[in-house]
Order: C-alpha cells, then sequence, then structure tokens
C-alpha cells in the first residue's frame, strides 16, 4: 500500500488516497496552526507523494484554511478530491447561519466555492447532526445542489448510525443523492463506533474516513505516566494547551496511555514511530477507505506517511487489539453468545 494505490470511496467510482490530508491545521487564525508557507509545504509534500484526497471545511480556521486551499490549488485543481463541510455557524447571532436546513447548505455552499476558487466541490460533508433538522430536508436540499453541479458526491459525519441509515434509506427511496462516505473519529483510543457505526457503514457501502486518528495526539507516544498526574506535560512534545484539553475531554487516561505504550513498543521493535504503528493499525481496519491526517508542519506530515512502510506482523495486531479492545454491549454481546447462536440454528452449521 502507497499514497498513490488509490481506493473507491463506498459505493461510487471515486478515486480517493487511503490518507486524507487533513487541513484544520491551515491558518493561524486559532492559534496554533501553520501559516501560509507551512500549509503550502505539506500540500506539495502530500502531492509529490500521489495524494490527491484533501479534507477542509468552511469553519476551519474561519474560512482561512479554504482560502490557502484555493490559492494553492490554482491551476490544478482538477487533480485533487477536495471534500468541505457545512453545518458550523460563521456568524455569532444568526441562528441560520449553520445548522443543516437549506438556507445554511445554500449560502455555505455558495461561500466555500466563493473561498475555494472552484465552481464545484467534489464531496460534500454535512458536518455533524444538528438534531433539529428533518433528514428529509437535508437530503432533498442537497441533492438539488448535487443536480446544480455544485457538489458531486455527499457524506455524513458525526451523527448516530441509526439516522444515517434512515436518510440514506429516504434518498435510495425517493431517487435522491446518498451518502457515499462516513466521517467519524475512529483510533485505537476510540474503537466505540465499532458498535454501530462501522457495521451500518460496511452493510450500507459507506467509505469511512476517521478523523483524530491519532486521539488528539495521544497516542503520539510523547505522553508518560507522570503526564497523568501532572498539570503540564512532562514529555516536552506536546503543548500545555494539548495536554490539558486532553485530560479535561478524558482522552488521555490510563487506559489510552496504555494503548499508546503498546503502539510504542511495538514500533521500537519495528524501528517505526508510535504514530506510524497506530496509523497502520486503523488503515488495516474493515470498512476504513482513508484515515484523515492533519499535521502542524511538513516534517510530521512526513512521520505519519511513513506508516505505509511499517509492517505490523499478526502477533502485533494481537497485542494492539487486546490493549484497546472494547465492550460491544447489548445486542451484539448477546447475539454472539453460544446458546443464541444453537438457539437460531437447531444446533446445525450455516456458513455465511
Amino acid at each position: 500500500m502507497q499514497l498513490d494505490h488509490y481506493r473507491l470511496l463506498g459505493r461510487s467510482g471515486l478515486r480517493v488516497s487511503p490518507i486524507a490530508l487533513g487541513t484544520m491545521t491551515f491558518g493561524p487564525d486559532w492559534g496554533w496552526g501553520a501559516d501560509a508557507s507551512e500549509s503550502r509545504k505539506q500540500l506539495d509534500l502530500y502531492a509529490e507523494r500521489g495524494g490527491n484526497f484533501i479534507d477542509t471545511a468552511n469553519f476551519y480556521t474561519e474560512g482561512t484554511s479554504e482560502k490557502f486551499l484555493g490559492e494553492f490549488l490554482q491551476g490544478q485543481r482538477d487533480r485533487f478530491v477536495v471534500a468541505t463541510k457545512y453545518t458550523l455557524n460563521l456568524r455569532d447571532g444568526d441562528p441560520n447561519g449553520g445548522g443543516n436546513h437549506r438556507k445554511s447548505l445554500v449560502q455555505n455552499v455558495n461561500a466555500s466555492l466563493q473561498r475555494l476558487q472552484t465552481d464545484y466541490i467534489d464531496l460534500l460533508w454535512v458536518h455533524m447532526d444538528d438534531g433539529i433538522t428533518p433528514l428529509e430536508e437535508t437530503m432533498r436540499a442537497l441533492d438539488d445542489v448535487v443536480r446544480q453541479g455544485k457538489v458531486l458526491y455527499v457524506g455524513i459525519s458525526d451523527m448516530p448510525a441509526w439516522r444515517v441509515a434512515r436518510a440514506n434509506t429516504l434518498a435510495e427511496w425517493r431517487g435522491w443523492s446518498p451518502f457515499i462516505g462516513l466521517q467519524v473519529e475512529y483510533s485505537l483510543a476510540e474503537r466505540t463506533v465499532e458498535r454501530e457505526l462501522i457495521p451500518m457503514a460496511r452493510e450500507l457501502g459507506l467509505g469511512v474516513t476517521p478523523w483524530s486518528p491519532l486521539a488528539q495526539g495521544v497516542l503520539s507516544g510523547r505522553y508518560t505516566q507522570a503526564d497523568l498526574a501532572s498539570s503540564a506535560p512532562t514529555s516536552g512534545g506536546t503543548s500545555e494547551g494539548r495536554h490539558e484539553r486532553n485530560k479535561t475531554n478524558g482522552r488521555l487516561n490510563a487506559r489510552t496511555l496504555a494503548i499508546a505504550n503498546e503502539a510504542k513498543a511495538i514500533a521500537e521493535e519495528l524501528g517505526a514511530t508510535t504514530v506510524q504503528v497506530a496509523l497502520r493499525w486503523l488503515l488495516e481496519q474493515p470498512g476504513v477507505t482513508s484515515p484523515i491526517i492533519g499535521a502542524r508542519t511538513a516534517a510530521q506530515l512526513e512521520d505519519s506517511l511513513g506508516c505505509f512502510g511499517v509492517n505490523l506482523a499478526p502477533e502485533h495486531y494481537a497485542r494492539l487489539n487486546a490493549v484497546s479492545a472494547i465492550e460491544l454491549g447489548f445486542p451484539q454481546s448477546f447475539l454472539s453468545q453460544d446458546y443464541v447462536k444453537k438457539f437460531m440454528s437447531g444446533g446445525t452449521t450455516i456458513l455465511p
């Protein structure tokens, strides 16, 4: 597997790289992103390796991410698959500035087209479930922008599995454009999507593009046991802000540190980095099409792309799976029991 060994995104003919370039770090507006020069270096590095799948959003760095991409892609726009998102609100005090309704969709798509300096968006993601807009309205409005040629494909991010399934069923029945991709948080440290979302995506033919594949840096290998008790990072490689945020939101804890340590141990055995091991594990998970990798520097991106050169043995996968295992819960745990299977099969062997 290499960056230019392309995959189909979901049940479509769209060819995308097995790693997407995340651009939430493009722009200094939030205080920790990359300036235009460093952002351009990342895009150039990614493109030189054959990467073609770029992920951004209207909201990222207050629109600067899209603006940078619009400038960088001049003269080479068509060779890239540009994915952006709408839902999040860029205008405080305006109740219609965000959300999944038609007005929000139309105004945000038009604004994204201007910032990206293009006349079409390859893949438009619904950024997250707003919990208010009827699915019928969202799916019909998305189909309209596809028919207008402003958008080629649509995808869904951060929505419960049952609502995604209902949305795509509506689209199928009514001849509207269905979601071809699912964007969710997925990593060694966050596997709960394996309960419902990943099986749903595989059944409906949605290509999965995981975000935060390194769990906001927890799987970078930089944290130590001392970081769990300290109010400031002891490793030197992480910022105090991210350290505190990861402790507050629960990402950095005894379990996730143990997972990171196991990945680090395997990395040392293989002469790789912890980042590369964590990404390689994710690349091989069923249903995953293209993890989204964000970086603040080209050097960080270079490290991440090195995951293609890492070959994990079966025992490595077994160790990583064991340390990161989750409870699937009901009904999976119930249906997987031998006595339940026997009740359904009558004691016979039935092959799928």
